[in-house]
């Protein structure tokens, strides 16, 4: 188990015991604790690439599946299913010494060995879902020197219909099942079958879980638990299934158990390698097997991360880093973001998966608001807009994407044309700024002019202009040229300052607030940074945006400075290799003694610390190739796959120069609790690793580098 794990995954375990009297009756101690979801570092994710299975799981770093989804990537209906080791002799239970494992590198298949710390049993566990049902399949293998002086247990944690406290757990003779207050239900059956069953109240009652037999417990805050019986090879089966009602769920899970595991798996397997084979083939310049094996597992992760039901609807991560575990319905992270999904696509794109790209692009014009063109800052996967807030690169990024895919079919061009004159006919209610200014960059926290939002408008409205003259619309093509061309000679103006205090020499601001980068406007930074902090010392690398898209060359001087300027300010030299911060004075991160992020964090407090994100070892490798510097590019893409946590999950962050106080063995360039896996860095890898092979920037839009990039 990892350092961060222990320190920030709250575990089960610790409040186990082995008790000896088992009650036939409802188990006391309701309604139990909501102690929220599980830590956020994901070693894998297992789903099927069939739409008839409707869940997915996630396996946790620490031992055992966190949240298993289901009907959607946006509900999480379990919390945890966990496997311990109890010792009659000792008294004692464990989960033992923990190894993660991606058991086939072409499918997301996972396995779990976990060990005694004197060698005295093994336990393994594999991971996989039935491709013709909502079953979560667990291939379990028990062996010990002393069989009777041990049993194995299967702790259950249901949330059905993404609620946490209000589940009601049962026996039906020897499975389990569980029913929410107001929709869904699941059932935990097992072969050979339970041996004994309890259910119980986490936080209360659930410390005896291994010794009770419960009949039933709920409303409430619910764990369930099963005593596996081996057959003689020490081999069991676990079937976690989900269905409208308990007895669509019995049923599910019971028809799993029809077909042998290794017949599932096989199938399971053979449906992921069959996906791959429509791909392109991974780029023969990837070195080593480690790179070969994260390629193949990005495009997985990727297409594990679009909806089953709403396809398209590619969500951030299947994890809730920090405060957003606690929140229910669940965070954030569950979501489609119109700037992630472009992301995933263009990665999508990069790998051959054009099909998948599409899909994306078409939900995206399904949840294009209505009432003006612009699109919501996030959706859940059935297109309900969330959150509120208005970026411009989510608006501008959709019409790059319908460029990048060919598409000039009148009906694209009508969602383009939406977008484009949105952006330029765009006025602040409040502050009456008008685009390209934006009420949000890409970071989320800040209004203003930003490099990289204005990089994204740019782009948009070239490419728009030739949607619109594949469709005759030569008038609307002019129009949006020429905001683009103003935008793009202003630029520099409104966003490269040449008195800042970090070079003496011009370079990009992560945004100004007013459109004057020499004037020392102040603001407040958020997450706890300064409350007025001279807005010529927030830096950050979005700028390179302008290089990716086309906007400017990637050796002007002023971005080559530039980078000099972040390199300085937030680089940060690990073993792993060379990370950056995303911004100066971020706060998005956890607190200094490693707890988890969270809101309310008093201006100049720097309690909360936003540690390195690997996805821009992406994007500076992306530059260095416009520049032909394909030795730094490879250096980038081999920090990226050093990052990467067991079963290859790449994270948002990576630990920094900043580990916890006090906590030894946070090792700077591994994975810290964020949202792991992150889609968005994964797709980075996939366009660096072909960027690589092609020694360009496969993603720039060649339209809008032939106008600005490549002219002198």
């Amino acid at each position: 188990m990892s350092r961060s794990a222990r320190l920030l995954c709250a575990s089960l375990l610790g409040a186990l015991s082995v008790a000896t009297t088992a009650v036939a009756a409802p188990a006391p101690g309701g309604p139990g604790a909501d102690d929220g979801f599980q830590g956020s570092d994901k070693s894998g994710i297992v789903t099927s690439d069939t739409t008839d299975s409707k869940v997915w799981a996630t396996v946790q770093e620490d031992g055992g599946l966190g949240e298993v989804f289901f009907p959607d990537l946006a509900t999480p209906s379990s919390r945890a299913l966990r496997l311990v080791v109890a010792d009659a002799q000792s008294g004692t239970v464990s989960a033992g010494n923990l190894t993660t494992r991606q058991v086939d590198p072409k499918s997301l298949t996972f396995a779990q060995t976990a060990t005694d710390p004197d060698g005295r049993w093994r336990l393994t566990a594999t991971y996989v879902t039935d491709p013709s049902r909502a079953t979560v399949l667990a291939d379990v293998r028990f062996s010990a020197k002393d069989k009777r002086r041990y049993s194995v247990h299967a702790l259950y944690e249901p949330t059905l219909a993404d609620t946490r406290t209000d589940d009601t757990a049962r026996s039906a003779g020897t499975d389990l099942v569980a029913t929410d207050a107001k929709s869904g239900a699941s059932a935990l059956t097992a072969q050979p079958a339970f041996a004994k069953t309890t259910n119980n109240y986490r936080g209360t009652s659930d410390a005896d879980v291994v010794g009770n037999a419960y009949d039933s417990a709920g409303p409430g805050a619910v764990v369930q638990a099963g005593r596996l019986a081996f057959s003689r090879g020490g081999r069991a089966t676990l079937a976690l299934a989900f269905a409208d009602a308990p007895d669509a769920a019995l049923a599910t899970a019971r028809a799993s158990l029809q077909r042998p595991f290794l017949f599932t798996l096989a199938r399971y397997a053979a449906g992921w390698r069959d996906y791959l084979r429509g791909l392109k083939r991974p780029p023969a310049s990837l070195r080593g097997g480690d790179e070969r094996d994260l390629y193949t597992t990005s495009i997985l992760v990727l297409a594990a991360s679009e909806d089953k039901t709403h396809r398209g609807a590619y969500v951030a991560s299947p994890s809730m880093p920090w405060r957003w575990g606690k929140e229910a319905p669940s965070g954030p992270y569950h979501l489609v973001w119109s700037r992630d999904l472009y992301q995933i696509a263009t990665g999508l794109i990069a790998a051959g998966d054009s099909a998948g790209a599409n899909r994306a692009l078409d939900w995206l014009f399904t949840t294009q608001q209505k009432a003006d063109g612009s699109f919501p800052q996030n959706s859940k996967p059935d297109g309900t807009p969330v959150w509120t807030g208005l970026q411009m690169d989510e608006v501008a990024f959709p019409m790059v994407l319908a460029h990048q895919l060919g598409r000039t079919d009148p009906a694209t061009w009508s969602h383009v044309k939406r977008a484009a004159d949105f952006l330029l006919s765009y006025q602040d209610p409040e502050t009456g700024n008008v685009a390209p200014w934006s009420p949000m960059e890409r970071w989320e926290n800040q209004s203003g002019f930003s490099p990289a939002t204005i990089a994204s408008e740019i782009a948009g409205l070239v490419c728009a202009a030739e949607i619109a003259k594949a469709n005759g619309d030569d008038a609307s093509a002019a129009k949006y040229l020429a905001t683009a061309d103003e935008w793009q000679s202003k630029v520099k103006a409104w966003t490269v300052t040449t008195t800042g205090p970090y070079s003496p020499q011009p370079y990009f601001l992560r945004l100004t607030k007013d459109g004057d980068p020499d004037a020392p406007t102040t603001y407040s930074t958020g997450d706890g940074g300064p409350s007025a902090a001279d807005q010529r010392t927030v830096v950050d690398p979005s700028f390179l945006d302008l290089v990716r898209l086309g906007v400017l060359p990637a050796d002007d001087p002023d971005i080559i400075n530039s980078e000099k300027v972040v390199d300085e300010q937030l680089g940060v030299q690990t073993a792993r290799g060379f990370f950056w911060h995303r911004a100066a004075f971020d706060g998005y991160g956890e607190f200094r003694d490693g707890r988890p992020w969270d809101f309310g964090q008093e201006p100049d407090s720097r309690t909360t610390i936003g540690r390195a994100w690997p996805l821009l070892n992406g994007e500076r490798g992306e530059a260095q190739i416009a520049t032909g510097d394909t030795a730094g590019a490879t250096t980038q893409l081999r920090a990226m796959t050093n990052a990467a946590g067991p079963g290859g999950m790449l994270p948002e962050q990576v630990w920094d120069q900043n580990p916890p106080s006090g906590q030894p063995g946070f090792e700077p360039g591994t994975p810290t609790l964020s949202a792991t896996p992150l889609a968005w860095t994964h797709a980075q890898y996939l366009r660096l690793a072909w960027d690589l092979a092609d020694g360009a920037v496969s993603e720039q839009p060649a339209v809008v580098a032939e106008r600005y990039a490549k002219t002198k």
